[in-house]
């Protein structure tokens, strides 16, 4: 598929959008992209009843099967890969404010207890580590666990990260506190967000810091996170997401606000396919990064 053509298909898609304020997103996306598809189906995973546990075993096993390549820059990973460093800068800006650091320093984390919820492999787990915060790293799935602590002792720094096979809700009952609570990429794939964001709020400290990046529930996400970059240009595996379960930015600050967070700052991710690189946006039409601050009760 060439770029203009892929490109003349958001012209479509744009257009659909403003036909009718009542379109179903699913359709108009189909209709835009059509051509390009060639009727290739889509996934449609059923998901399970939410538990106790955010954990939602369908996107679990997903996710265990591409394990191993947590670390392949090439690889099912390669988007956040690219992401990370801008991922990496907005939580640099936000955390030195709250916490009064220096932003400029090498390690400006230095002295804040951080959990990276939801890890991985460790690709967001390791820099923090290397900006000087004390990092636990947690995952449901033991094969992300063991792919991250064995990357993680290849480097002296990382390898104080601790990672754990665990769940935010099993840490609540151990009744563990960090100053940052960070889930990146994660809420869409839990099995009750409103629940997993109470967990979250649980392992805040008081005036500490939760950071939640994601992607919109919004037309231009089906047709960029999900049809472009799982069926055109395969940068995911097929199905890695599912539409229904992605939260707008305004469902986002309404549920961690019910779970005692309030959100302060927020940000788009913009992507420039000219240069393959990610920026800071104002525009939380797709990706988007929200920073809330555990209010004092």
């Amino acid at each position: 598929m060439s770029h203009r053509m892929f490109l003349r298909s958001l012209y479509r898609l744009q257009n659909l959008s403003r036909s009718s304020s009542n379109i179903n997103p699913k359709h108009a996306v189909f209709a835009a992209f059509q051509p390009l598809l060639h009727n290739r189906p889509y996934a449609n995973t059923p998901q399970p009843a939410a538990s106790a546990s955010s954990v939602n075993q369908t996107e679990l096993a997903k996710f265990a099967a591409i394990a191993d390549s947590w670390w392949d820059v090439e690889g099912p990973f390669k988007p956040l890969h690219i992401m990370n460093p801008t991922r990496l800068a907005f939580l640099r800006s936000t955390l030195c404010r709250h916490f009064g650091k220096d932003p400029f320093s090498a390690r400006p984390f230095e002295g804040l207890k951080v959990v990276d919820v939801g890890c991985g492999g460790g690709i967001l787990s390791e820099p923090l580590a290397r900006m000087g915060a004390s990092v636990i790293g947690i995952d449901a799935e033991e094969k992300n666990i063991k792919i991250a602590r064995l990357h993680a002792d290849l480097d002296p720094v990382a390898s104080s990260i601790e990672y754990r096979c665990t769940t935010a809700e099993n840490l609540v009952e151990e009744q563990m506190k960090f100053d940052a609570v960070i889930a990146s990429e994660v809420i869409e794939h839990v099995a009750d967000p409103a629940e997993f964001c109470k967990s979250l709020s649980a392992l805040t400290m008081s005036n500490g810091a939760t950071v939640i990046s994601t992607i919109n529930r919004s037309m231009r996400a089906y047709a960029t996170a999900i049809v472009a970059a799982e069926y055109i240009l395969h940068w995911l595996p097929k199905g890695t997401h599912q539409w229904s379960s992605f939260l707008t930015p305004e469902e986002l600050v309404l549920i961690l606000q019910r779970a005692s967070i309030s959100v302060e700052e927020m940000a788009g991710f913009a992507y420039d396919p000219l240069t393959g690189q990610w920026s800071l946006s104002d525009d939380i039409g797709v990706n988007f990064i929200a920073f809330g601050v555990k209010i004092s009760q």
